[in-house]
């Protein structure tokens, strides 16, 4: 029998890659941050494509884009994300690239470029997949779809503590602002805006912390 495939999508710091990872676990199938990926072409960006000011110049990175090879090898049940075969998995969680992430994923070219990725990843079932547009986009399709939303206030506590805990300096009011601007810009983009799927189930986990998220989600999976 043909293991599910499950889509979580939602606002920044509900929790959607670190939940989908347990979830994986706990099914026995895998997990796939998207969110990840498009983090992994930002920071290219910014260490390849940038002009004399520092900032992403996009006709150079969607010229770089058949340069950039993305994988995710697993490392004890882990999957670790490696660009052009190198490890990147802790810079693509740096605030410069979360300030820049949500410019280069609204790019059509950037979007394409990992859409066919994304798919042939879930083609053969057993696949939890977050992001912005899994539902909607990526796999219309799946088996079940959840939306995962939570308040302003409480995502930027999460965001702060994260960044905290992986040893970077944070201010929390920019946590906030970053947060907020992420969000338009991802709701407000032309292409594969973030949005509920019709079909999805909604979880807010405002005041739910990660367990019960966990526990809310698998009571919808047969």
């Amino acid at each position: 029998m043909k293991k599910p495939v499950i889509a979580i999508d939602g606002y920044s710091s509900t929790g959607k890659s670190s939940i989908s990872k347990v979830i994986a676990q706990k099914l026995g199938v895998i997990h796939l941050d998207t969110g990840a990926l498009y983090r992994g072409i930002t920071w290219f960006a910014l260490q390849n494509c940038t002009d004399e000011d520092h900032n992403i110049n996009l006709s150079r990175l969607f010229s770089s884009l058949p340069q950039i090879s993305l994988e995710f090898k697993n490392d004890n049940g882990e999957l670790i994300l490696y660009l052009n075969d190198q490890d990147v998995s802790k810079e693509i969680r740096t605030n410069e690239v979360s300030s820049q992430v949500s410019l280069v994923a609204k790019q059509k070219e950037v979007r394409d470029f990992l859409l066919n990725t994304q798919r042939s990843l879930a083609g053969k079932g057993g696949i939890i997949m977050d992001g912005r547009d899994i539902g909607t986009v990526v796999l219309p399709d799946a088996d079940y779809k959840f939306f995962l939303t939570a308040s302003i206030d409480e995502r930027t506590r999460r965001r702060y503590l994260e960044l905290l805990s992986l040893g970077m300096e944070a201010d929390e009011q920019q946590v906030r602002e970053n947060l907020i601007q992420r969000d338009r810009i991802d709701s407000e983009r032309e292409i594969s805006p973030l949005r509920q799927a019709e079909d999805a189930i909604v979880i807010d986990n405002t005041a739910l912390d990660k367990r019960q998220t966990i526990d809310k989600i698998l009571s919808y999976i047969k």
